[in-house]
């Protein structure tokens, strides 16, 4: 069994027409379709898969499911009796419940989030195609971000009342779905809880993370870039945009990423994030950064942290 890479994510938003010009315009993803219920699937210059957003027309922002890519469609026949045996209930989805997109395990993760795994969807190739291509495209808007890179979930955190369900998701994340992790913040005395865990299922520093909070939500959406010029140049084309910037460019110590973050017009938290920062593998020794590093860890240059970025999230 293998969970290959983030697939797509799907998020609410209030104004539909204000959303597509900002995920167009400020991060250079293309719309690709648009289905009878509203829903608009949009998909990155160097993806091939036919969406990897999709935004629903909702009354409040936030994140509807998260899914990931499997090998093989037998796979998530193997993966529903691993994951029923942890004691998680699952649904299979048939084919054509989201357009494009094969059938599709759905369940539940222990902090609450709806996450979802398929194997296939409909390949429509990169805006260079794989023929003698061109290092990028012509037609590129915005920061023209090459891929949707991972998301970050905010997690019920209370140890005094013994919930860590950043703890519970990156148990079920490594024993189950087979990820890995990578760097973890820990607090309390001995650093004893799991504050926060970055997890892999491939040579990325991370493909899916988990913070803890006092109610479960979305932290952020993440594409990727480059380098630092191209962060740099994303933050020109924000302020262009009239984006409301979270916090501007500076560098993470987790990951050893570049990074921006920002929000869409419903509120919804998006990053840019380059440089790959290290080979994460299996075998790697977990990063722990501890409670009195932890703001150094998350904004390296000035070890800062302000308090709108975990307790702001939809």
């Amino acid at each position: 069994m293998s969970i290959m890479r983030i697939g797509h994510v799907s998020l609410k938003v209030m104004d539909m027409a204000a959303a597509v010009k900002h995920y167009e315009n400020v991060l250079g993803m293309k719309k690709t379709m648009e289905d009878k219920q509203g829903n608009v699937y949009l998909k990155c210059w160097d993806e091939w898969d036919k969406f990897s957003v999709i935004l629903t027309p909702s009354d409040q922002a936030g994140m509807n499911h998260v899914a990931y890519k499997v090998k093989k469609d037998e796979e998530l026949d193997e993966l529903k009796k691993k994951i029923e045996a942890y004691g998680i209930k699952t649904k299979v989805l048939p084919e054509g419940t989201l357009p494009a997109t094969g059938r599709m395990l759905q369940f539940t993760l222990p902090s609450g989030h709806d996450m979802r795994l398929y194997a296939t969807k409909e390949c429509v190739g990169t805006e260079v195609g794989s023929t003698n291509p061109d290092p990028w495209p012509d037609n590129i808007k915005g920061a023209g971000a090459h891929w949707l890179d991972h998301v970050l979930l905010m997690c019920p955190f209370d140890p005094a009342t013994g919930v860590n369900k950043v703890a519970e998701n990156t148990k079920f994340f490594l024993d189950v779905l087979d990820f890995f992790q990578t760097e973890q913040i820990t607090v309390g005395p001995g650093g004893a809880f799991q504050l926060a865990s970055f997890i892999s299922c491939s040579s990325k520093p991370h493909d899916i993370a988990f913070v803890g909070g006092p109610t479960p939500g979305l932290h952020h959406v993440s594409f990727f870039l480059d380098s630092w010029h191209d962060i740099l140049k994303a933050g020109d084309i924000m302020a262009k945009n009239k984006v409301r910037i979270d916090v501007a460019p500076t560098r993470h110590g987790i990951t050893r990423g570049e990074t921006i973050y920002f929000f869409d017009p419903s509120g919804n938290r998006n990053e840019t994030f380059a440089g790959l920062g290290y080979q994460a593998q299996p075998d790697r020794p977990v990063t722990t950064w501890t409670e009195d590093e932890a703001a150094r860890g998350i904004f390296y240059h000035t070890g800062v942290l302000p308090g709108s970025f975990t307790e702001v999230y939809t």
